[in-house]
């Protein structure tokens, strides 16, 4: 038995299994702008010899002003606490005598001396309140400094060798945020990156610290106020806010949300960059969530009121070859979540120290500034006529200034909202449309759409560089080098509890999921990278499926459906999954989307119809002149997705789509990219039955759906074990919400939930909910799927 030997501080990063990174990228742990050998430099320079130290010395520091005591001596704050101080004086009158003193005025010599004979007073409210303002400024506030961001840097650059085997990112952007902090010294930067683990805000913040570019003060929940971490996060830029802004429900807590609007409008103010999670919280699915868009408001608010001139949106895009933070499988299995302890941070970092989890990818995607958004969303909003293009609102924003509101629960206007909706998802989907895919993500996705059952290495790094040759000009690979090499390091960076490689008795290697609920599960996080990239395909096939008649036999040709029928009920089958996927940007039509991706596949062969029209022109042709030209417009930086940017003509729209018999595998794959989220939404439309004529804890029926998921997976009748997802659970039921299934009410801080009086009476309705959700549920069932040449079929 070899003995344990930790790699020290002093030592140099030793990787032993280590995969070369994207092409135009670098290794930030290998780069010390200020320090090392330079050209012009002299050999005797002390930064040669201590080449980390010198880069944290001398890298550029910035005055980072404290924002606490200008916020509270706000006259805007002093004013919220006075707000806050009279609805707790009145809500005191009512405890005490309900209606008859609810109406009388604040203040006057007769009402405090009634106040007085009950035992109110409102000067010790005031009192009171004027304390909490200064409690929730001092939980807040961040301490963000130079000196502790330096040692800081120095650590890293020493820790994270130790379970990093890279942070790669591109220099040019880089270059692009220095560039644009230098064209505009007083405009902030606004980063937004999408939320995967505990150390996207560290590493955000040590790439900007060490390439001079001003730290952040980054929103983080205030579950990480923990011994002596949440002091070091303070002092590194974060500034902590409450999970749940409002403790009671239906009651606006007007005094920590005036402070929390102030302390980051004056943080912009004072000339701060800003970060924040975008998603509110980590994915626990690893595809991304749908945005929040408290803070943004904050930041929009404080640009339409004249407190900033500009401020530029930073997309980030942030993936982890192996995520250093654990996995999510309890919390989708309908387990409660561990909370952050200085126990469990301690122990995670031991374990991480001692680990190798890989590269971590980071990608600055091209800022947009606020201004040019609101002005060309203010554009589209002025054009008449019965465009497609989304529309923010009837008439040009309006702007009154709103001092204690936040996004969500008191919005100035109808026009604002929208603005922060749409500006929100476009931010989304450029985030996970840059994310760059890792080694591990191609692994599981392939095993989970294309080798379920397992395959050969070299079966599975063929599959490999189909992918590559797929995602090709389309997605950012963060590997490079021969797929067969790419498939072995992948599958020794996941671990035998997730992946499997064996040989057989030919000698042969064969590699496969590990037969358990958890390792799909996990194995989905990895896999679900990809699943936005491919899922208007998957829908467009699955519809196509389900349009299809069946043929009698396997010779037999099938009858076709007209390309108008499948885009109509395309778009249906992608209300689906609204609250799952952000399908489209806001300026950009689903439906020429849909049309693109359907070109997309019939020019792969996964779909057929006659080669030549009724003119004699070649229609394979003209439909890739078509998807050249799109290109070479979107290259140019036109969006040519709105109603007159992806053409086609009537007659096609009239044209019979046909089975693509030989490509029949290819398609079963792409169908199973969304089938196991039908699976769940189909188990979630099933169980509505459970609500006739009695409510029910939202919780409660949660854990109900996933037990039946649970259960149908033991017996085979689900064969996708990633189902079991609370995240896709709860997805479902807003989509059921949204539709007037079901309604939800809060009591006493419970959601209950019951059918909707239509629901109630009519079983039918139910029935017809079902069928729905059925709609997006591949059909496997076909005699032309049940082909003995379909190999790879799902395990039972």
């Amino acid at each position: 038995m070899h003995g344990f030997k930790a790699r020290g501080w002093f030592e140099e990063p030793k990787p032993q299994n280590f995969l070369e990174h994207g092409i135009g990228t670098r290794n930030m742990l290998q780069l010390t702008p200020h320090a090392g050998l330079k050209p012009f430099k002299s050999v005797f320079d002390w930064g040669n010899v201590l080449p980390y130290v010198a880069q944290v010395v001398r890298s550029e520091k910035f005055d980072y002003r404290q924002v606490t005591e200008i916020v509270h001596n706000d006259v805007v704050f002093k004013h919220a606490i006075k707000q806050a101080a009279e609805q707790t004086l009145r809500e005191q009158r009512y405890a005490k005598n309900g209606h008859r003193l609810l109406a009388r005025s604040i203040s006057g010599d007769k009402d405090e001396e009634e106040d007085a004979k009950e035992g109110i007073s409102y000067q010790k409210i005031l009192h009171k309140q004027e304390q909490r303002a200064v409690t929730i400024l001092k939980e807040m506030g961040s301490t963000l400094n130079n000196t502790l961001l330096a040692i800081t840097s120095w650590l890293l650059y020493k820790l994270l060798p130790c379970f990093l085997s890279g942070v790669v990112t591109n220099t040019k952007q880089i270059e692009m945020l220095q560039n644009a902090s230098k064209r505009s010294p007083d405009t902030p930067l606004i980063f937004v990156p999408l939320h995967r683990s505990h150390l996207d805000y560290i590493m955000v913040t040590f790439i900007l610290t060490n390439n001079d570019i001003r730290s952040p003060l980054v929103a983080a929940g205030n579950n990480l106020q923990i011994p002596v971490f949440g002091t070091l996060l303070r002092g590194l830029g974060a500034f902590f806010i409450k999970r749940k802004i409002d403790p009671v429900e239906g009651k606006k807590d007007v005094l920590y949300r005036a402070a929390l609007h102030l302390y980051i409008t004056h943080a912009l103010k004072q000339g701060h960059n800003v970060e924040f999670f975008i998603e509110g919280g980590r994915t626990r699915t690893g595809k991304p969530c749908m945005p929040k868009g408290g803070i943004l408001s904050v930041i929009v608010n404080a640009f339409m009121d004249g407190s900033i001139p500009d401020a530029l949106l930073v997309p980030v895009s942030v993936n982890y070859e192996r995520l250093v933070d654990g996995n999510f499988v309890r919390e989708q299995k309908g387990e409660k979540k561990v909370p952050e302890s200085f126990r469990k941070a301690i122990s995670g970092i031991w374990k991480a120290l001692n680990s190798n989890y890989g590269l971590m990818r980071i990608d600055f995607n091209e800022p947009y500034s606020i201004r040019e958004l609101v002005n060309s969303y203010n554009k589209i909003a002025r054009e008449d006529g019965n465009s497609k293009v989304y529309k923010p609102a009837s008439r040009t924003l309006q702007h009154n200034q709103s001092t204690s509101s936040l996004y969500g629960t008191d919005v100035v206007c109808e026009e604002h909202r929208n603005l922060i909706e749409s500006i929100s998802r476009q931010v989304v989907f450029d985030c996970a449309e840059a994310t760059s895919v890792m080694s591990t993500n191609a692994l599981a996705f392939l095993l989970l759409t294309r080798f379920r059952n397992g395959a050969e290495e070299q079966l599975i790094a063929a599959a490999l560089d189909d992918l590559r040759n797929t995602l090709t000009g389309c997605k950012d690979l963060g590997f490079s080098g021969e797929s067969a090499h790419i498939v072995a390091y992948a599958c020794d960076l996941l671990g035998t509890d997730l992946v499997t490689r064996t040989r057989d008795e030919n000698g042969r290697m064969f590699i496969r999921a590990v037969p358990s609920v958890e390792s799909f599960i996990e194995l989905s996080y990895y896999s679900n990278v990809l699943t936005p990239h491919f899922a208007l395909s998957s829908i467009l096939l699955t519809t196509f499926h389900s349009l299809v008649p069946e043929a009698k036999d396997d010779t037999s040709e099938t009858t076709g459906v007209s390309q108008k029928k499948l885009i109509e009920t395309a778009l249906e089958n992608c209300l689906v999954y609204r609250y799952e996927f952000i399908l489209n940007k806001p300026t950009q039509v689903l439906e020429s989307m849909l049309h693109k991706q359907l070109d997309e596949l019939l020019i792969n062969g996964c779909l057929r119809r006659n080669e030549v029209d009724d003119s004699g022109h070649n229609a394979e042709t003209r439909r890739m002149a078509r998807k050249l030209a799109y290109d070479l417009d979107e290259s140019d930086g036109y969006d040519n997705n709105d109603s007159e940017g992806y053409l086609h003509s009537s007659q096609e729209d009239s044209e019979m789509l046909l089975l693509a018999r030989e490509t029949l595998v290819q398609q079963r794959n792409i169908c199973e990219v969304l089938a196991p989220f039908a699976s769940t939404y189909l188990a979630v439309a099933q169980s509505l039955q459970i609500l006739h004529r009695s409510a029910m804890l939202e919780s409660e029926f949660i854990s109900f759906v996933i037990n039946d998921i649970s259960n149908k997976v033991t017996r085979g009748s689900c064969v996708y074990a990633e189902s079991i997802s609370t995240d896709s659970v709860r997805n479902c039921l807003k989509l059921f919400e949204k539709w007037s299934v079901i309604e939800v009410c809060n009591q006493r801080g419970m959601r209950l939930i019951s059918l909707n009086t239509l629901y109630e009476m009519s079983r039918e309705s139910l029935n017809s909910i079902v069928k729905k959700i059925e709609a997006v549920v591949p059909k496997y069932n076909a005699s032309y799927f049940s082909q003995q040449k379909l190999l790879n079929e799902p395990p039972v």
